[in-house]
């Protein structure tokens, strides 16, 4: 892979992209320059590793010491492993920037479990949830004057971490005594849509085709791995998320809704400006489903297959128009899904034991081949290159 750059001006060279004399003085000044510099994956992949041991051997240790020290010299170690960390960071920043990635990265972990241990040093009886606010400044601040990504990442999930548990401390507290099974899906449906949305967000981050900026790949990461686990959760809360759940206060109620929904709105016009509309659509999509919450779960039956398998229309929509080939895959792994759940759940039990699992078979042998022939088709025209 060293010289992979080689096969691919041959390659230009002989389709007539680019004159003979060109690739000539291209391979001369390529060959002129010192070997690159450019990390293997496996060094990548040892640091990564390196990182993660160091920081369960650091937790390892302290926790093996813990009760042998005083409360200053609790404080001061953790204290000391902040520093240390960031400053080892900085210490090898010119030499070997990925070590000083991985050391930044351990050195904001290490921030959090020392904002919430010095708590518990000190017997402070604070307002928990504000921990983790404090991480997410810590780690906002990282980002600010670092611009690594495991800062971002960490912004990116402590954020909605903290409003999520500002939100169970609030329910919490308002809720106790009340009589449960109201039928009020309010304090289940409120973080599910958040976080159902704030993915989506995530996962619009990078703006039309092409590679994206490391930072929106980043987010497109955390996205995309996110997705799936809160579309489930999103239609678990939808179909029964109601059954046990109090009455909320109104104006409770009405903040969190507020925040859920316009959130990711306003996070979506930071990262894509007026071309944000496509989270406006999700947040669409969303309303008949929450809708289903407060009705009778029993007569749902088709629509909720319909209406995910047309979310999953919309992703594929989405990914062709933008020409990213990730949002196409998950609306195609949304749709199989949804027809596998739907064979599943309305058309398996009435068939007999040997037909339902021969439509089994052939459900998963024709429709992932057409699919996966229909997912082909579109990353390819997602992915072509315009005409000039």
């Amino acid at each position: 892979m060293a010289r992979s750059w080689q096969s691919q001006l041959e390659r230009w060279r002989q389709a007539g992209l680019i004159e003979p004399a060109t690739a000539d003085a291209i391979r001369a000044w390529e060959q002129a320059r010192p070997e690159s510099a450019r990390l293997r994956i496996p060094v990548l992949v040892a640091i990564a590793l390196g990182g993660v041991l160091v920081a369960a051997g650091l937790l390892l240790f302290v926790s093996s010491h813990w009760e042998a020290l005083g409360p200053a010299q609790r404080f001061c170690l953790l204290l000391a492993l902040v520093v240390g960390l960031h400053g080892g960071g900085a210490a090898v920043e010119e030499r070997f920037p990925p070590l000083a990635v991985a050391l930044h990265g351990v050195g904001t972990v290490t921030l959090g479990a020392g904002i919430f241990l010095a708590a518990q040093i000190f017997h402070l009886e604070a307002h928990w949830p504000l921990g983790l606010l404090l991480w997410a400044i810590g780690a906002g601040l990282g980002w600010a004057l670092l611009r690594q990504w495991p800062q971002l990442a960490l912004l990116a999930l402590l954020v909605p971490a903290w409003l999520g548990s500002e939100w169970a401390v609030a329910v919490q507290e308002l809720t106790n005594g009340l009589h449960h099974g109201a039928g009020d899906p309010t304090a289940l449906a409120v973080p599910a849509a958040g976080l159902l949305l704030t993915c989506l967000s995530y996962l619009a981050a990078p703006i039309g085709a092409g590679p994206a900026t490391p930072a929106r790949r980043v987010l497109l990461w955390i996205g995309g791995l996110g997705l799936l686990p809160t579309a489930l959760f999103w239609l678990v809360v939808s179909l029964w998320g109601g059954n046990t759940m109090p009455l909320l206060p109104l104006p409770l109620a009405f903040f969190g809704w507020a925040l859920a929904l316009g959130g990711p709105l306003l996070m979506g016009w930071c990262l894509r400006g007026a071309r944000a509309w496509p989270v406006a659509v999700a947040l669409g999509w969303l309303l008949p489903s929450l809708a289903m919450a407060w009705g009778d779960q029993d007569a749902v039956g088709l629509f909720t297959y319909l209406w995910w398998a047309v979310g999953g229309l919309l992703l594929l929509a989405w990914g062709v128009a933008e020409g990213r080939s990730e949002r196409i895959n998950f609306g195609m792994a949304l749709i199989a899904l949804d027809v596998l759940a739907f064979y599943v759940s309305q058309v398996m039990g009435a068939l007999g034991r040997s037909a339902s699992l021969i439509g089994l078979g052939v459900l998963f042998l024709g429709g992932g081949w057409g699919l996966e022939v229909l997912r082909r088709r579109l990353v390819a025209r997602a992915v072509r290159p315009e005409a000039p």
